[in-house]
């Protein structure tokens, strides 16, 4: 009698959504033991392993020194070598200005200017709006002003004299602010700060004196709104500083990943721009 016996392996694929479901061993790794205690934690091998590549590096590092110092010449010269000392055998590095701060000495600095620059460009910007209101522009329009005046006779137009009509002087017909008229002109207590007290009331003398003031009242006003563009050009440096100052801090304090972006224009200039990594806020 013969028995004939079948053995039928059956695998079964487990997928790793439902190995990861069945709770596995957990295989602890041995503490200190209680005797040991004094000697402090257990060195695993992930530590022994950060030990040995740290006591590598020095090594090396120690090679390379004694076989630069082994090769050395001893009559080699650099003049660098004048500014250089030692203290008991030991170099010595020179401080400058690189290295005399630290960073967060830097970043303090940088803001103290940054808010300096931004406190300068506010008064010059003040100044500018005080001069103006005190100035008012007056023909600093590029555009030539027309005045339109209207006669009923032919005759008069033809006859008609502008320095007659508005009892000013010749010299003033063209302005469009501060046309004094003669009977202002001949009145000395009307005229402030050009003269006044100097005036000689034969006709002869008056109209030179009146030209005299005209040009010097004309000088002062050239010399104001000189100031006033040389003002509002400081005004616009301090602000351009200002911005370029800004986008520096940012640059240079802020977090996260950037990137340089350069972009040619169709004109030819080139302009730079910093474009920072999108971080997801959590």
């Amino acid at each position: 009698l013969t028995t004939t016996t079948t053995t039928t392996t059956i695998t079964i694929t487990m997928s790793s959504s439902l190995r990861n479901a069945i709770k596995r061993t957990t295989h602890k790794e041995r503490s200190q033991p209680a005797d040991r205690t004094r000697l402090g934690l257990l060195e695993k091998h992930k530590d022994y392993v950060l030990r040995a590549k740290d006591f590598h590096k020095k090594e090396d590092a120690i090679k390379v020194l004694k076989r630069k110092a082994a090769e050395r010449n001893p009559d080699e010269f650099y003049f660098a070598m004048e500014k250089k000392k030692t203290r008991d055998g030991v170099h010595e590095e020179r401080t400058t200005e690189q290295n005399k701060y630290t960073e967060e000495e830097l970043k303090l600095m940088k803001t103290q200017d940054l808010r300096y620059v931004s406190l300068k460009a506010q008064t010059e910007l003040k100044r500018v709006q005080k001069m103006k209101e005190t100035l008012h522009c007056l023909g600093a329009g590029s555009e030539e002003r027309k005045h339109t005046i209207f006669v009923d006779e032919y005759s008069e137009a033809k006859t008609f004299k502008p320095e007659t009509y508005f009892d000013t002087p010749r010299e003033l017909i063209g302005r469009a602010f501060n046309r004094p008229k003669n009977s202002q002109l001949e009145d000395a207590d009307q005229l402030v700060g050009v003269g006044a007290n100097e005036i000689d009331y034969d006709e002869e003398e008056l109209r030179k004196q009146q030209e005299r003031r005209l040009k010097k009242v004309a000088k002062l006003n050239r010399g104001a709104y000189k100031m006033l563009n040389e003002h509002e050009e400081r005004a616009e440096q301090l602000k351009s500083m200002t911005v370029k100052m800004a986008l520096q801090k940012e640059i240079s304090h802020g977090k996260g990943v950037k990137k340089k972006i350069t972009k040619k224009n169709k004109d030819g200039t080139v302009e730079s721009y910093f474009v920072w990594k999108q971080i997801r806020k959590r």
